[in-house]
Order: C-alpha cells, then sequence, then structure tokens
C-alpha cells in the first residue's frame, strides 16, 4: 500500500484542522491555506465531530450494535468505536477509506482491537465493500447497522455509479439501520475551489440535493438541518454559527 507523502490527502488535512499529529508537510501546508480562506474551518470540523458524537450515541441508544463507517479518515479521540463502547463495549465498528494513508494509520492505531476491521475501498464499490471478508466477519447482515457518511459526500460528484451505490447500501441494509450523513454547503465554495484546484474534487450541495442523494431513508427529528441544530446538547454548539456550513441527517431504513 503506497503512501505519497508529498501529495496532500483529505484524511490527513482533516486531521490537522482537529489538532492531529497523523499528518505531513504537505497537508499541513494546506490546511494552512484553508485556514487562511476561511478562518473557522476548524470549528466546522469539530462541530461535524460533535454531530458525529450524537448520532453514534442516537444509534446505539437505539439497540444497533454494528457500525460501518465509510470514509472514516484517521481515527482520533471520540471516535466511532469510542463513542459506541460507551454504551455497549461489545459495539464492533468497520472503518473504511478509499485513501491508502488513512488506512495505513488506522490499522496501526487499532491494531490489536477484535471488535473493529480497516478496509481500504471506495464508497462507489458497495457490493465490495458489503461482500468484504472483514466487513462479514464483524456485522452481522441479519442485524441493522448504522451506516455513516460523514463528511464523505462533498468529495464524490453525482454520478449514475453514485446513485447505484447509495441504492444499494439502502437496499442491503436490513429494516432499523441507520443512515448518519454531513455534507459541506455552498457557504465553504471557496474551499471547495481550493481542494479542486490541489486534486481534491469537491462538490459543495445544498438541502434539496443531499435529501436526494438519501431518498428512501427516513430522517428522524429534527430532519435535514445545519449540524448545531440536530439534538444539540445543552451548553454545546448550537450557538456556534460555525457549524451551520454543514448540512446533517440521521435517517432511517424502514
Amino acid at each position: 500500500m503506497s503512501v505519497d507523502p508529498n501529495r496532500p490527502s483529505a484524511a490527513r488535512i482533516y486531521d490537522c484542522y482537529l489538532g492531529g499529529r497523523h499528518n505531513f508537510a504537505v497537508d499541513r501546508a494546506m490546511a494552512e491555506r484553508a485556514l487562511a480562506l476561511v478562518p473557522e474551518i476548524s470549528r466546522i470540523a469539530r462541530a461535524n465531530r460533535a454531530f458525529l458524537d450524537r448520532a453514534v450515541r442516537y444509534a446505539a441508544g437505539r439497540g444497533i450494535r454494528q457500525f460501518l463507517d465509510i470514509g472514516s479518515g484517521i481515527p482520533t479521540e471520540g471516535n466511532v468505536h469510542e463513542i459506541a463502547r460507551s454504551i455497549d463495549p461489545q459495539a464492533r465498528v468497520v472503518y473504511v477509506d478509499v485513501d491508502p494513508a488513512a488506512v495505513v494509520h488506522a490499522r496501526q492505531i487499532l491494531d490489536g482491537d477484535p471488535l473493529t476491521a480497516v478496509v481500504q475501498a471506495d464508497l462507489l464499490r458497495a457490493a465490495q465493500i458489503l461482500g468484504d471478508p472483514q466487513v462479514k466477519a464483524l456485522l452481522d447482515p441479519d442485524e441493522p447497522v448504522c451506516l455513516l457518511l460523514v463528511a464523505l459526500l462533498h468529495f464524490v460528484p453525482d454520478t449514475p455509479e453514485l446513485r447505484e451505490a447509495l441504492r444499494t447500501y439502502h437496499d442491503t441494509l436490513v429494516p432499523g439501520s441507520i443512515l448518519v450523513v454531513s455534507h459541506a454547503t455552498r457557504a465553504v465554495e471557496g474551499l471547495a475551489d481550493l481542494y479542486t484546484r490541489t486534486g481534491l474534487s469537491t462538490v459543495p450541495r445544498d438541502e434539496a440535493e443531499l435529501a436526494g442523494l438519501i431518498e428512501g431513508w427516513e430522517p428522524v427529528a429534527p430532519g435535514l438541518v445545519r449540524s448545531p441544530l440536530w439534538r444539540p446538547e445543552p451548553g454545546g454548539d448550537a450557538d456556534d454559527p460555525a457549524g451551520f456550513a454543514l448540512l446533517v441527517a440521521v435517517a432511517e431504513r424502514v
């Protein structure tokens, strides 16, 4: 598995925003350019992590004990397995990312954890992911799964392949499964242009466009909203405008 330290990685740049250490000079340089363009980008990233925390707790509170996190990036403090296991220590998590750098770091961090696995695969290869031996070994297809597509879809152009992949996930996962999604809005259009110019194609979307991508899933209250408005916790980020650059939803397979 080849990792190019001279090419920026979306996962490692995100790690920079969160104050992580799993990044290279090229990623830090890209993060600095992004911060100059959108000074609140680190707060947006933290708002995304806060939503992830609330959404995983919601799913675990509904009795879900298996999680498929696609576009997972580099595991950091407060990741899916840690959140889920605060509710059930036996929760099982499969992390999936197309970026070899993210996969290498994730395997190093999670080495020796029998209830997690890390798979390198593309979101668009739904049948490959769902049929992967590691996925099948950890996740029971007859039980509900929490599918996480957090800060991922805005890196994927709207193509028939994307629509087909999303239908495959929906149709394969059993009723009671939950989808968790967050997505950049056009409030960060300039940042999207910067990413695209450096080879990280980025596609901000509005509410109607994101709703079309998750069609077939039934959003739970309060529906498709800006990040701080999805079931905020007392003293949380409900009043932080940075989080409003993100659309989020938690939806059920009925």
